[in-house]
Order: C-alpha cells, then sequence, then structure tokens
C-alpha cells in the first residue's frame, strides 16, 4: 500500500495543532497573558509546511524563509497563535519564535526518515508512531507540570493578588523575600516545622518494621518449602482488593476502644499493615533471582540460616532492599486517610494532616499551595536523587545468576 501525499501534511498539521496548544498554555501560564491556538489555521499552515518537508521541496536556506514567514504570518495575526489586546508585544514575538523553531525542529524529527514522494506502509507507521511519541512526552508532561506550575506560582501570590486575578500564575521577581511570606508564615503560625518532624519520623519507623516482618517472610516464601507456599505467594497482594475506605470505620472503631487513636503508636502499628504487602511482593521476587548455591555454600560451612540470611542473602540484596524501603517510605510520607481519620491533636498532625488544616475558608488560598510544596518537594528530590537506586533494585533480580 503506498501513502501519497497523505503523510506529510496530515502530521505536518496535527503536530502544528499540538505544538500551537502547547505553546499558548506554555505562555498563559508564564506571562499570565492572553494566548489561544487558532486550530484552522494551525491545521492549515502545519499541513503546508509539513508538505514541503516531507517531500523535500526546498533547502535549509527556503526553511528559514518559511519560518520566518510563520513568525510574520503569528505577529499579524494570520498565524496558529492568536493573542488578546493586553499581550505585549515582547510576548508575541518570543511565541512567535519558539512556535516556529519547535515546529520546524521536531517536525523533521518526525519525517526524518520519510523519503520524497510516495510511502510504503513501513515508513507511514514509523513517521505516525514518532508522532504519538512526542504527542505522549507533551501531553503526560504537561499533566505533571501544570499543577505543580500552579501550586509553587500560587504560594508565591499574596490574598490581593490573588483577589485581583485568580488565573493569573505569573510572579514579580522584583518582590524579592516578600515571595516566600506564606512559607515563613506556615512555619511560625502554623507549626509546620513540627509537622515535618512528625513524618518524618513516622516514616522512617514504618520503614523499619517494614523491612522486619518483610524479610523473613519474604525469604520464605522465595526459599523455604512448606504447605500452602505457592497460595500464600499469589495472595500476598489481595489486601489491596479492599479499599482502605471499607476499613475505615473499623479501624476507627478498634483504635478508639483501645486508646490508640490521636497517637503516634497507633499510626506506627496501622501504616506497615499498607506497605508490607507491597514490600513481601518485592522482595519475593528479587530473593528468587539470587543463586541458592551461594547460601547453600554458607550452610555447608555451619551457617545456621538466620547468619545465611543475614551475613549472606542481605548484603547482596542491598539494591533491592534500598528501592523497598525508598517506595515504603514514600508511601507513608503521602498517606492521608488513616491520619486524618485518626488524628485530631495537631501537635500530633503528619505532614499531610496538616495541609488538611489549611483547607478553610479563613485560610488564605496560597497557605495551602505552599503547604502542599512543602510536602511534595523533599519526597521528590529524594526520589529523583535516588531515582538509579530504585531501577537498580527493581531490574536486579529479573536475570538468575
Amino acid at each position: 500500500m503506498r501513502f501519497n501525499f497523505i503523510a506529510s501534511p496530515l502530521l505536518g498539521a496535527l503536530w502544528m495543532v499540538v505544538l500551537s496548544t502547547t505553546v499558548t498554555v506554555l505562555m498563559s501560564f508564564a506571562s499570565g497573558e492572553p494566548f489561544r491556538p487558532h486550530i484552522g489555521l494551525s491545521v492549515l499552515w502545519g499541513g503546508v509546511i509539513g508538505f514541503a518537508i516531507g517531500h523535500r521541496w526546498g533547502s535549509f536556506i527556503g526553511e528559514i524563509f518559511a519560518g520566518a514567514a510563520l513568525l510574520a504570518l503569528i505577529i499579524f495575526g494570520y498565524g496558529p497563535l492568536v493573542t488578546g489586546e493586553n499581550v505585549s508585544t515582547f510576548s508575541t514575538i518570543f511565541a512567535a519564535v519558539l512556535l516556529s523553531v519547535a515546529f520546524f525542529w521536531s517536525t523533521h524529527y518526525i519525517l526524518v526518515d520519510l523519503p520524497p514522494g510516495a510511502l510504503n506502509r513501513h515508513e507511514f507507521e514509523g513517521a505516525v508512531i514518532r508522532f504519538f511519541t512526542g504527542f505522549g512526552y507533551i501531553f503526560f508532561t504537561a499533566i505533571v507540570v501544570i499543577p505543580f506550575y500552579v501550586m509553587v506560582m500560587t504560594s508565591f501570590k499574596n490574598q490581593s493578588e490573588l483577589m485581583q486575578n485568580p488565573l493569573d500564575f505569573s510572579i514579580d521577581l522584583g518582590k524579592g523575600s516578600e515571595l516566600f511570606r506564606s512559607y515563613y508564615e506556615l512555619f511560625n503560625q502554623f507549626n509546620f516545622g513540627s509537622y515535618l518532624l512528625n513524618s518524618f519520623f513516622i516514616s522512617v519507623i514504618t520503614v523499619l518494621i517494614t523491612l522486619i516482618f518483610a524479610i523473613p517472610g519474604a525469604y520464605a516464601v522465595a526459599r523455604l518449602r512448606f504447605r500452602g507456599q505457592a497460595a500464600f505467594s499469589r495472595s500476598i497482594l489481595l489486601i489491596y482488593m479492599v479499599p482502605m475506605i471499607v476499613l475505615a470505620l473499623p479501624i476507627y472503631i478498634a483504635f478508639s476502644a483501645t486508646g490508640l487513636r490521636n497517637t503516634f503508636i497507633g499510626i506506627v502499628m496501622i501504616y506497615p499493615v499498607t506497605t508490607i504487602p507491597v514490600a513481601l511482593y518485592m522482595l519475593q521476587g528479587y530473593f528468587r533471582g539470587l543463586p541458592s548455591e551461594v547460601e547453600e555454600a554458607g550452610l555447608m560451612d555451619g551457617l545456621s540460616r538466620l547468619a545465611v540470611i543475614w551475613k549472606i542473602t542481605l548484603p547482596l540484596s542491598l539494591p533491592a532492599l534500598a528501592s523497598v524501603s525508598l517506595y515504603v517510605f514514600m508511601i507513608a510520607w503521602n498517606e492521608f486517610l488513616l491520619a486524618f481519620m485518626l488524628l485530631d491533636d495537631p501537635s500530633k498532625f503528619t505532614l499531610t494532616r496538616g495541609i488538611a488544616s489549611l483547607n478553610s475558608s479563613e485560610i488564605p488560598r496560597q497557605h495551602l499551595m505552599a503547604g502542599s510544596v512543602i510536602a511534595t518537594v523533599p519526597i521528590m528530590a529524594l526520589f529523583l536523587g535516588l531515582e538509579r537506586f530504585i531501577t537498580k533494585g527493581l531490574t536486579a533480580g529479573s536475570v538468575k545468576g
């Protein structure tokens, strides 16, 4: 099957719509000025330029002229971007340059393998796959970045700015240290320093308790032979089939009756219930991937089973233990439902419970956003800093030997 005069203009038109929408959203958030994409003109000019690039019409110099023409069309209002009356000339030119450079650079990537003229099915599918790959990168990045950007920018506002224009997410860098006023007030008026310490303490204790129970449990499932081993191995994650909200009321009643509600002991007891199953599941797969001959050699040298685990298995399992510990720490750090249900004393609030207390009409919205940033940034930095250890720990046991 041949694809004549279809692939390049079609992909060029679709890609121009994607990029014009991306650039308008980016400029609107960054500058606070009204930008929006013109879908019809995006399809028109994207199709024309995509056709020219895909069929190798013109040289590098010709593409420079095409880019200049696209810039002029945008600036004079006939391009893929539409600007409001209050948009500055600098922002318009910057958006036009950004769109033109992004389109020509990325379109070459999408259409790089397309020969002039007709395409066979393999060439067409390759171009379509590259298009959807680029779209996926932009779409999923936007889903993650835009809420975080709005959260951070809102935390830098004051009440009057939010009242005047709640949809303006640009900031005035000339305010200096005043930008961080919400953060200062959180630590000095809302006791967020204590919430941070509570969350850190509870998360670390949860990690330790989880490892104490998960390591021998996972080792037993992976190495020992006993009746019901296969059924137990397959049923480890069955607890996650029951939503925590279903267990909320029984847990609340039981903890209230035993006096464990509103205590650190109660939280530290219940958190491992949600983390031990996933730790068991992750560690048993890794233990199965370790060579059993090494442990058998230790047993033949007179070591007990516990000594083999301590001196041989655990040192070989450090990458997996590191990844499981970080994963459990993140679960405990971000847990909200149990903390919200069991903690009423502000001195014992975890970070997520403290943020929930800011969700009030009496507290400015920028304080809620600043609290969310405080909760997000430490765990994000920890994850990004130790990402390679997580990847190594999750894949190290995939190949035996």
